[in-house]
């Protein structure tokens, strides 16, 4: 398999542009015009343990979720555990390559995988759906690189098809896997032709009303300068009337960082904390609660965050969740949340995230027909209860 299969098949399911903007995605050693072959090994984080399994295995590349490489490597001498790792997975020719936030911010990813474990009844193994109204808490907002701006101009219509026709040769009216695209709508213009001027329709000092097409065509903001030129060219007036839009990113409601669930039957803290241990297979998560609760309170509207979620505290609490679910906070994020008013249940930091591994290893069959993938078995939280 080609280095560039994989990655292709990860950024299908994870695109890399959903990733925060401080994180360290993608492909960190191998190269893209290589071939590898072995087994795809997927873990958590990438340690010591991990690459020794992954070297026994006979693994051509590893999956490490959070990224094996955070700060700059000035060097690569073996003298941190990080640098070790790096030197004998390139000497042994395996492939790295990290989701991270990606994987948390995608449809069908680690915060709704999430999600599916506050249903009265889930297993984390296989996907079921999610018990109520589910959507990103920061929707992610994106615009296609073609559509980034939009001219509008006034033509003659008999002239409209010539200008559209000119605009799509300098790359203008991209719309996905369309091209050519415009809008025409018909109107009337007005001009007055002053001394000096050679106006091609009607005459000078008279006041003209004339039949035109309202032309409207996507641009990229690279492209704009030659589309304009190219506009002015072939369009029949000495001044013609251009407008340039700035369009603004469409947000995606079911795609961004963490999740606010709308559950269709409320139910107690204690109820929604047992239901994601059940899912997620721990001993125990810890539950917090403002000191005015009843235990017969019931909550319907939960904000959720895989990992490390103290940064989406502030999110949640406008966007009216309750409670909000993640791996860790510390303890002064613990006491915001309830100063806000907010319950907390803490499952762990790599608990939230350790078992969406084999439905990740799944989705990488489904997209790469033939390979085989496996979860570390060495891969395990740093932590235990004793």
């Amino acid at each position: 398999m080609h280095v560039h299969a994989l990655v292709a098949a990860l950024e299908s399911i994870a695109p890399l542009n959903l990733a925060e903007s401080w994180d360290k995605v993608g492909l960190l050693v191998g190269d893209l015009a290589q071939e590898f072959s072995g087994p795809i090994l997927l873990a958590i984080d990438l340690s010591e343990d991990v690459l020794d399994e992954a070297i026994d295995l006979g693994a051509g590349a590893i999956i490490a979720y959070h990224p094996p490489i955070w700060e700059p490597l000035k060097r690569l001498t073996a003298s941190s555990a990080t640098e070790r790792i790096i030197l004998r997975a390139a000497r042994a020719g395996i492939i790295i390559y990290s989701p991270h936030t990606a994987l948390d911010a995608c449809t069908g990813g680690i915060n709704d995988w999430l999600c599916e474990g506050f249903a009265p009844v889930a297993k984390s193994s296989k996907s079921a759906p999610v018990a109520g109204d589910c959507r990103a808490l920061t929707p992610h907002a994106e615009l296609a690189s073609t559509q980034e701006l939009k001219i509008v101009t006034f033509v003659p219509e008999a002239d409209a098809n010539r200008i559209r026709q000119g605009l799509a040769t300098a790359g203008a009216g991209i719309i996905g896997g369309y091209q050519v695209c415009s809008f025409a709508a018909p109107g009337t213009g007005t001009f007055l032709a002053t001394e000096g001027t050679n106006p091609r329709i009607g005459q000078r000092n008279h006041l003209e009303h004339v039949p035109e097409v309202r032309l409207e065509m996507v641009v990229s903001a690279a492209g704009l300068a030659l589309a304009l030129e190219t506009l002015r060219q072939f369009h029949p007036y000495e001044e013609p009337a251009i407008d340039v839009y700035t369009l603004h990113a469409k947000p995606q409601r079911s795609v961004g960082p963490g999740r606010r669930l709308v559950l269709d039957r409320p139910a107690t803290i204690n109820t929604l904390a047992e239901r994601i241990r059940s899912f997620l297979g721990v001993e125990h998560v810890l539950v917090a609660t403002p000191r005015d609760w009843s235990a017969s309170k019931q909550i319907e509207r939960i904000g959720i965050c895989a990992g490390a979620g103290a940064s989406l505290v502030p999110l949640a609490h406008h966007e009216g969740c309750e409670i909000f679910f993640t791996g860790e906070l510390k303890h002064h994020e613990v006491m915001d949340c309830l100063r806000r008013g907010l319950g907390v249940i803490l499952a762990g930091h790599t608990n939230t995230e350790r078992g969406y591994l084999p439905r990740l290893a799944q989705k990488l069959k489904s997209a790469l027909p033939g390979c085989k993938t496996l979860v570390s078995r060495t891969d395990k939280d740093p932590l235990r209860v004793v």
